[in-house]
């Protein structure tokens, strides 16, 4: 293995791919992980549920202990001497040490004086306007038989922090048990401040009370907690060492940064936070398995020693494996989403459906699974060596906790962590199905049909033929098992939590001791894991030492002094401090007395768990999981109901358009009434003819029951007034219509059957008497109407259905654009079309491709209104153009959609008529109904807003302009704007277009510029942008009246350095990916070719700009290509020998008599048409150029 593979992945360079495939051990061990995995993806939920349960009771049992032991240490409530001398040090000084303090952990020998020195800190003794005043050091009162020295107390950086004084005090090493017995109360001074404060005797004065010698009481504020913790916090930095503390900041610091990386790392894969959270939530619950596991083996592992280990081991393990993970499967799960592109050996080799969630996460574990194993096993295998190096100091025992850490950090990855990401892309796929249907509502999609086109578009897709069932992470569902489900899981983990909780009085009761394999316990927190914080002598005591230094100097005596920790006190009323604790431990006596004791072995339970309530860190966790619990259920549970219950309440059919009631009347009264009849020759002569009925056209039906009988009318009539009409013949049905008994436009509606719909309107069409000589063979017409999906033309793109229009469909290419290849499809009957933009396409490949710049994007809608009188238009038009008028009419206008932003209004004005032409972004649609909303909205708004005067004309007022040529497009833009360059080496010139570069320079001035000013055009500045334009629109789900402004378009030429440098400018195509007829099959599989169909799933709008740069580069190759044609004179015969006759030869065509040229030929026909006559001059030269 190389040496570089023991740095992490971000510090060495990208392996080389191997060509000879997997090794031995990684074909054996990816097998085992995804099989792990699998059953973590199969049930994510139970996963998750399951290891935070674990991590729960591995958190409560590290607790237990101290939560509910039954026996007392023997020192609460008295001075502790054992506990208060855990974390001194024993200094040494003498002459053999050079009177230097050295620090010693031998014993003391004979001979040597042994202190004990002690300060006592008095907290906020020296704020201002404090009653706390330190007692004074001759008012303690000691005892005649003991040798006590004051000392003076030493002074550190942060004392002004925490307003604290001291008294030091050196006492013979064995005397200071007894000292700190006589020190546990100490008078309080009156303070300076009030010297006329008489002490009342009456009372009970406050005294200043050893901590030591408190009996513990459970901390009821969070005020109490804080403060506690922030003086806990103070005196370990005043009593650490000075490099000690920069390191532990330095740690602290990069361990933060580590955690901002990660976050940075997850957004930019497309998580807010979840990611994040989750892969923190993994790291924690494997420290708490590798604790408990580490504590019951026996090894000492303390507080202190985690706290300056764990953000090391953050940061030089980091979490790069979560991360290379996500993005595997993240990745996996893009490339993926084409159910259809998956190879069956590679769905085989993974044993699980591509359409499944869990495909995703399997083909990213096959990928990168052995490779995150790998790097786990090296950084394991480093810290059991260093666990088995020896070293003391608490790195053996260190490297044990991470070792066993990251076992578990391992198997977790696999397993929860893989279970939270197959979630991620479960409800991935609910906001893409979301979001896709309201971004087609918002573009005027039906809302049934919205809903068909985003299911049709989710990955995984349901299988039709599975019913009632939907597949949720890899499992089939019925919709009815949701609310079990629910309940089951909610109710499942309050019951076993609650039980969790009730067990442990019972699991405690005979923990009387602990165990001797875990040592430096102190009394309280967890066991095996609290101690006491070394501390730096010279910080607690550095004057003391000085002056005992001194005495022992001057009698020549070797001395040595044990430094304990500062010993606090507290200002309180005795009463209180030693008053039965109402809450805390309680010793078996107070157990007994317990109020709850009398209700037996429930009232035990009941105080059990209101006891683990009160633990600071527990009852923090209960609220933390429980906040979690909600929010994680509401987001899962609310995606849910996104995807699964919203297709059940299939929404009502939309009212039907005044304009399609219109066209249906007309289309159905023309069955209802008598047939029109022709007049007679003579109409005296001719009799009135009575009312017949409709005389169906003699063409053979195609309705499958024709031969069948009629039932009776009022039969029919009642099967219609129960709604049961689907029951119908088709012949009975066809009656029914041309009688106007069922309107011509709900047929879907009414039976239920979109293609027998079609079947029957083409039958009624051809049997209307009124229209029967021209529609009388539709019927058996060539027309195809079965095998199409009209579910997603009723409501969107189409009324009246009759069939559908096939169309050839070609693709051009490939062509280069931006450095990606793609093959472009083109709809047309033109021949010669899509082979002349294929010769183009292969002409700019060899100069590299085509390059492209998106210049705006922007669609418009110009409504008009008008006042009464041009000073309140004039008013009008400054509100808009101001920048208040412009800050209200973007925040009305963005309110109606999620993706429509305001960019701009340009206001034009014309009498007392304003013209305001909102621009605006729309996201993937091309969003005209988008912006037709916004415009409605805002205009309202502009109402309201002092000009309740103004009168709505129309909502387009043809300033847009849309559908029409005009220049305001051509100036500026509308929908995106796109530059297209390409450079055509000279030689491809030559040989493949056949032509020269100056040629082309030459042709595109004469004809694409000069000869369309010349004609007057507007944006017309090519030979045939339209051709390949409207091609694309077909092919791609685009409306074709849109061809006029996005087909805008000048071409330039010009000679670089010998080489043809082309570009168009087309400032106004106007197409959208969502939407319109892109929720077709046939043409969303080209926008599928192109790999634009739908929404862009980061960047909304992309799609839609990138399709506009397609169709720019296929406009350039249609214009290289036909311009080459021209150039050399090829039109007319590539036309003829594609779809038109042969061209014409000298063989088969008379040639004229005497010299005549096509110049001479033109004069003489346009004199002959005029009667006019060249001068001589003009003669002449035409003979010049003629020769």
């Amino acid at each position: 293995m190389p040496a570089t593979s023991f740095f992490r992945r971000a510090l060495r360079g990208n392996p080389a791919e191997s060509a000879a495939g997997p090794m031995w051990l990684n074909k054996r061990v990816t097998p085992l992980l995804q099989a792990l995995s699998y059953r973590a993806c199969l049930h994510p939920i139970h996963t998750i549920v399951i290891v935070a349960f674990l991590a729960s009771t591995t958190y409560i049992g590290l607790l237990e202990s101290s939560l509910f032991d039954t026996v007392e240490p023997a020192g609460v409530g008295k001075t502790d001497w054992p506990s208060l001398l855990e974390g001194s040090r024993n200094l040494r000084v003498g002459a053999e040490t050079g009177w230097k303090w050295q620090s010693t952990d031998t014993d003391t020998p004979r001979g040597v004086d042994h202190l004990a020195l002690l300060t006592l800190v008095f907290p906020n003794s020296l704020a201002v306007n404090s009653p706390h005043t330190a007692p004074l050091p001759d008012a303690i009162p000691l005892p005649q038989n003991l040798s006590v020295t004051p000392l003076p107390s030493t002074s550190n950086l942060l004392s002004p922090l925490s307003q604290d004084s001291s008294l030091a005090y050196a006492v013979p090493y064995s005397h200071a048990p007894e000292f700190l017995v006589h020190t546990q109360e100490l008078p309080n001074a009156i303070p300076a401040s009030q010297p006329g404060l008489e002490i009342d005797s009456a009372k009970e004065q406050k005294l200043w009370i050893m901590k030591a010698a408190k009996v513990p009481e459970m901390q009821t504020g969070m005020m109490n907690r804080i403060k506690t913790a922030w003086s806990q916090f103070i005196d370990l930095v005043k009593n650490a060492e000075t490099m000690d503390i920069i390191i532990m900041v330095l740690g602290y610091i990069s361990m933060h940064l580590t955690f901002v990386s990660l976050f940075v790392s997850m957004r930019r894969m497309g998580s807010n936070s979840w990611l994040f959270i989750t892969t923190i939530l993994s790291s924690v619950f494997a420290f708490l398995f590798g604790l408990i596991v580490t504590t019951k083996m026996g090894v000492q592992v303390n507080m202190i020693l985690l706290s300056e280990g764990l953000p090391f081991l953050v940061v030089t393990i980091g979490f790069e494996k979560s991360i290379v993970l996500t993005k595997a499967v993240l990745s996996a799960a893009l490339e993926t989403r084409r159910p259809g592109d998956i190879p069956k050996q590679h769905a085989k080799k993974y044993g699980v459906s591509p359409n499944s969630i869990g495909y995703a996460v399997q083909v990213a574990i096959g990928e990168k699974g052995f490779e995150i194993v790998r790097d786990y096993l090296i950084e394991i295998s480093i810290l059991v060596a260093g666990a088995l190096s020896g070293v003391q100091g608490g790195l053996q025992q260190f490297c044990f906790l991470a070792a066993w850490i990251l076992v578990f950090d391992g198997i977790l990855l696999f397993t929860f962590y893989t279970a939270i990401l197959n979630i991620k892309l479960e409800v991935n796929r609910m906001k893409r199905h979301v979001a896709l249907r309201q971004a087609l509502e918002d573009d005027g999609v039906n809302r049934r049909v919205a809903e068909n086109v985003a299911k049709s578009d989710d990955w995984p897709r349901a299988d039709a033929a599975e019913g009632g069932e939907t597949n949720i992470f890899g499992q089939k569902v019925r919709y009815n098992n949701i609310p079990k489900f629910k309940f089951l899981m909610v109710g499942g983990f309050i019951i076993i939590n609650i039980l969790n909780l009730c067990t442990i009085p019972f699991l405690g009761g005979n923990n009387t001791t602990t165990s001797s394999s875990i040592v430096g316990l102190a009394g309280n927190g967890l066991p095996g894991v609290i101690s006491t914080p070394p501390m730096d002598p010279f910080k607690v005591a550095s004057n003391g030492l000085d002056s005992i230094l001194e005495s022992a100097k001057s009698h020549d005596r070797s001395t040595v002094v044990t430094v304990l920790s500062p010993i606090k006190y507290e200002l309180e009323y005795p009463s209180v401090h030693y008053a039965k604790p109402k809450r805390g431990r309680k010793t078996p006596v107070d157990n007994d007395e317990d109020e709850l004791s009398d209700y037996g072995m429930g009232g035990r339970v009941v105080g059990g768990v209101l006891k683990s309530l009160e633990d600071p860190v527990l009852s923090k966790w209960i609220v933390m999981a429980l906040v979690l619990s909600v929010i994680l259920n509401g987001y899962l549970f609310n995606a849910a109901r996104w995807s699964i219950k919203e297709p059940l309440q299939m929404p009502p059919h939309h009212a039907v358009i005044p304009q399609e009631i219109h066209q249906a009347e007309d289309f159905n009264n023309a069955g209802q009434g008598p047939p029109l009849l022709l007049p007679a020759a003579d109409p005296e002569a001719r009799e009135p003819e009575p009312v017949r009925a409709p005389i169906p056209p003699p063409t053979p039906a195609l309705t499958d029951d024709e031969d069948d009988d009629i039932r009776p009318q009022a039969e029919l009539e009642k099967i219609l007034k129960e709604k049961r009409t689907p029951e119908l013949t088709d012949r009975e049905l066809v009656e029914l219509s041309l009688q106007g008994k069922i309107p011509g436009y709900s047929l879907e509606r009414t039976l239920k059957d979109t293609t027998r719909a079609v079947k029957i309107r083409r039958a009624i069409i051809s049997r209307t008497a009124a229209t029967a000589e021209t529609t009388s063979l539709l019927e058996r017409s060539k027309l195809p109407y079965e095998h199409y999906d009209y579910d997603r033309v009723l409501g969107a793109c189409c009324e009246n259905v009759i069939g559908y229009l096939p169309l050839p469909l070609g693709v051009a290419g490939p062509i280069i654009i931006d450095g990606q290849s793609f093959f472009l499809p083109m709809a047309t009957t033109e021949g010669v079309l899509v082979a002349s933009a294929s010769r183009g396409a292969k002409a700019i490949n060899s100069g590299g491709g085509v390059t492209t710049v998106v210049i705006g994007d922007g669609m418009t809608r110009g409504p008009c209104i008008s006042f009464e009188t041009l000073a309140r238009a004039g008013a009008a038009k400054n509100w808009l153009d101001s920048e208040i008028g412009k800050s209200i009419m973007t925040k009305a206008f963005n309110s109606t959609s999620r993706f429509a932003r305001l960019q701009s209004i340009k206001t034009a004005m014309a009498g007392t008529n304003l013209y305001p032409r909102f621009k605006t972004t729309t996201g993937d649609a091309m969003g005209m109904n988008m912006i037709s909303k916004g415009v409605e909205h805002a205009l309202s708004v502009m109402a309201e807003s002092g000009f309740d005067d103004m009168e709505i004309i129309s909502v387009s007022g043809n300033y847009c302009t849309d559908k029409k040529p005009a220049a305001v497009n051509w100036i500026d833009g509308r929908g995106k704007s796109i530059v297209a360059e390409a450079i055509i080496p000279g030689e491809v010139v030559r040989k493949v277009l056949k032509t020269t570069v100056e040629a082309m320079v030459e042709l595109n001035i004469a004809k694409n510029l000069v000869g369309s000013a010349m004609a007057g055009s507007i944006g017309g500045f090519n030979a045939h942008a339209a051709n390949i334009v409207t091609a694309i629109f077909l092919a791609t789900g685009q409306d074709p009246a849109q061809n006029v402004e996005s087909s805008n378009c000048i071409t330039l030429m010009k000679n670089f350095h010998g080489n043809l440098q082309i570009s168009v400018s087309m400032p106004s195509i106007e197409v959208g990916t969502l939407g319109g007829g892109t929720i077709l099959e046939p043409q969303a599989a080209m926008l599928d070719l192109l790999g634009v169909r739908g929404s862009h799933p980061t960047n909304p709008g992309e799609n839609a700009r990138k399709l506009a740069r397609i169709i720019a580069a296929g406009v350039l190759a249609g214009e290289l290509s036909l311009c080459s044609a021209l150039a050399a004179g090829h039109l007319v015969a590539s036309h003829m020998a594609h779809n038109r006759s042969a061209p014409a030869t000298r063989s088969n065509t008379p040639a004229p008599s005497g010299s005549i040229t096509p110049v001479t030929a033109a004069m003489h026909s346009m004199q002959e048409r005029t009667g006019l006559a060249m001068s001589p001059a003009a003669v002449m030269r035409a003979n010049d150029v003629r020769r």
